[in-house]
């Protein structure tokens, strides 16, 4: 595990080497530096916008990597932060690791000079060429001859980054508006809507929001400003609704955009988006890598899409490989017990879902809703997708499941007493739980309550545990939920311990 207190030490020390006073971010290449000084200084920003002044790219070398600072007053540090937080293409825990290691060799640079060329080590070899195979691995469409090809796989140091930069690529080209379609990781929302024309987001994601969506694709079509991609990812964090890819395959089709689809939560090893998607996206953060201790992506290239040779010329000409060497030796060796891990957490998952969702048919019961494709009306366009069971493995619905309760007190004694670890990662070796609306969208709750988003959910990333010491666990939890229920007058809106 790689500290992470590694990064701001690398800050400070460069702080110190160039005796500023200001505050800076790192980051790996001068493209996404530039990236978070367009960000900072676009008007976009309201009251926090900087000018070009209050802003400085300054560039360095370490043993055998440059680093790019960027420089600001350090009030104006919360403007530049919500870059990287969203972004996600500052540098990594382990490429600060290794600066500091070298720290003696701290030497600044001219910013006009060329970057050192990005070079694939052994380990990013590897990892393409085992993405490659997993996408190929027991398609979905047993007649299916067209392969993915390891150079077809680009990596991305996170999630957002390959969100980030894949819009980029396409805003070069297109300059054009964007749909996100069902709800989808919060940052996801903001990068698409920051950078470029702008986004329009159909957050239910369900056949209502594909009938809203044809019309509003028509329009943009008829006013010469047809939409340039559809994203949407499947199924959807935190609620797990499967969207329709054969719907917005067909629209995409008809109005000329591309669709993009992050198979992150069903995980590449489960589904078989290729048939559908121009770009699949998927967070090797999560189960790919399992470990919670390397972050990573890829976007892939599907050989079956009809803009195949357009998508790879541009991502050939546009793409640079900031994905560290470190990080990639991490997430190789991570992800080769991907198929074993996968097929425990699918496993442990479904006992769970089956568990509170008899709980969900009990009137008596505080649980009131599980959210999981076996219990969503979606399932069927979840099953389109899936691949065949194979001797090696069989597929299932992935780790991730949310649970909500008749009342926020019925939450909390649930929360208190369901003795995992809690954070806002998934797909790791440990069982995690999250209060997801009331930790992401705590200070947004009634837009978040259009879309089905309420504090009385808990989401849910299974892990590795032994099932029968967790579902013990979760019983527990419940049991705390159900005597909280009892000592509740609900209907009075407070507290009303009952007489023994």
């Amino acid at each position: 595990m790689t500290d992470i207190a590694k990064r701001p030490k690398l800050m400070q020390k460069i702080i110190a080497y160039t005796d500023s006073k200001e505050a800076c971010l790192l980051f790996p290449s001068t493209e996404a530096a530039e990236g978070c000084k367009a960000f900072a200084t676009s008007p976009a920003r309201g009251d926090g916008t900087l000018s070009d002044d209050q802003i400085t790219i300054r560039a360095f070398t370490i043993a055998d990597v440059n680093v790019y600072g960027v420089f600001v007053p350090p009030t104006s540090m919360p403007t530049i932060s919500a870059f990287w937080t969203h972004a996600g293409v500052g540098i990594s825990s382990r490429f600060a690791e290794h600066c500091l290691a070298h720290i003696d060799k701290l030497r600044e640079v001219q910013l006009d000079l060329p970057q050192p060329p990005t070079q694939d080590s052994h380990s990013h070899v590897l990892v393409n060429e085992r993405i490659a195979g997993l996408l190929n691995r027991a398609p979905a469409d047993p007649q299916r001859t067209a392969k993915v090809s390891p150079d077809d796989v680009y990596l991305f140091q996170t999630g957002m980054s390959a969100i980030y930069w894949v819009h980029r690529y396409l805003l070069s080209k297109h300059n054009s508006s964007s749909v996100l379609f069902g709800f989808a990781f919060h940052s996801t929302i903001h990068v698409l809507g920051d950078f470029g024309p702008g986004v329009e987001f159909f957050g239910h994601g369900t056949d209502g929001d594909l009938q809203k969506l044809e019309p509003f694709l028509a329009a943009r079509a008829e006013e010469g400003k047809p939409v340039q991609a559809i994203w949407t990812e499947f199924p959807s964090n935190p609620l797990l609704v499967t969207p329709d890819l054969k719907g917005l395959r067909k629209l995409a089709d008809q109005y000329g955009a591309l669709l993009i689809v992050d198979d992150t939560i069903g995980s590449f090893c489960d589904v078989d988006v290729l048939g559908v998607a121009d770009i699949v996206l998927t967070s090797l953060t999560k189960s790919f890598s399992g470990y919670a201790d390397v972050m990573a992506a890829s976007a892939v290239l599907s050989p079956l899409s009809a803009r195949y040779s357009e998508l790879k010329v541009l991502f050939n000409t546009s793409y640079r490989n900031d994905f560290f060497a470190g990080d990639a030796e991490a997430l190789e060796k991570n992800s080769r017990n991907y198929l074993e891990r996968s097929g425990v957490m699918n496993n442990n998952a479904a006992k769970l879902v089956e568990y509170l969702q008899k709980e969900a048919e009990n009137p008596a019961s505080p649980v009131k809703k599980v959210y999981y494709p076996t219990v969503d009306d979606t399932l069927a366009k979840y099953r389109d997708f899936m691949r065949p069971q194979t001797s090696e493995f069989a597929p299932g619905y992935g780790c991730l499941f949310s649970v909500e309760f008749e009342s926020e007190e019925t939450t909390i004694a649930f929360y208190d007493n369901l003795h995992v670890h809690q954070g806002p990662h998934l797909g790791a070796h440990l069982t995690l739980a999250l209060a997801y609306t009331m930790g992401v969208y705590g200070k947004e709750l009634e837009w978040a309550a259009q879309y089905n988003m309420r504090p009385e959910q808990i989401r849910i990333s299974v892990g590795l545990e032994d099932t029968q010491n967790l579902l013990a666990d979760f019983r527990i939890a419940v049991e705390a939920a159900k005597k909280c229920a009892e000592a509740v007058d609900l209907t009075n809106g407070g507290f009303a311990v009952q007489a023994a």
